[in-house]
């Protein structure tokens, strides 16, 4: 079976000072690596972007700054979903098109970490597919928690990415860097 490489969310939006402070600098530049990478082996890519319904989301399209990162440019015959939810299987075809593909394994990488590349790491894990996401090219925002049950504050976008991760860990997902993906045949 083949592993297919999916690049979720990797938006101009994201570079929006809406969003506030980030980790990870350099998660655009790891992504283009990877994705070099599975062009170079002539292997599957998958790009999926975010097409916000909320009327003051940066990824909006009103706001016109839904473009892919210059990083990571679909090429032509590379297939873009788009989605309005976290999940990338929600409302797509992704899931019908690995599997017509015989993909069986992942390697996730994207915005953001705790958001929709969370969603869809759990839900390719849910579906059967075995995933690799590549936590360097992957990134976070700080949030401001504004719950009751623990008073709220900022919460810092390091902090939320390691979380995140620590969560997809082992059930869901093997967190790898980008050079033990780059290391490894696609």
């Amino acid at each position: 079976m083949a592993r297919a490489l999916v690049l979720i969310d990797i938006q101009v939006a994201f570079d929006a000072p809406y969003w506030g402070a980030r980790n990870n600098p350099d998660a655009e530049e790891n992504a283009g690596r990877l994705l070099g990478h599975w062009r170079a082996a002539g292997a599957p890519v998958f790009h999926v972007r975010h097409m916000s319904v909320e009327p003051q989301s940066p990824l909006n399209p009103a706001f016109g700054r839904t473009a892919f990162h210059p990083a990571v440019l679909p090429r032509e015959g590379e297939p873009v979903y788009d989605k309005t939810v976290n999940s990338a299987f929600i409302g797509t075809t992704l899931e019908a098109d690995l599997r017509a593909a015989g993909i069986d394994r992942l390697v996730i990488c994207g915005l953001t970490t705790p958001h929709c590349v969370s969603t869809s790491t759990r839900m390719a894990a849910n579906l059967g597919f075995t995933v690799d996401l590549a936590h360097d090219a992957c990134a976070a925002f700080t949030q401001n928690v504004r719950t009751d049950w623990r008073g709220g504050g900022d919460v810092g976008a390091e902090e939320i990415h390691i979380a995140a991760l620590d969560q997809l860990s082992g059930e869901f997902a093997r967190v790898v860097s980008t050079d033990q993906v780059l290391a490894t045949e696609p």
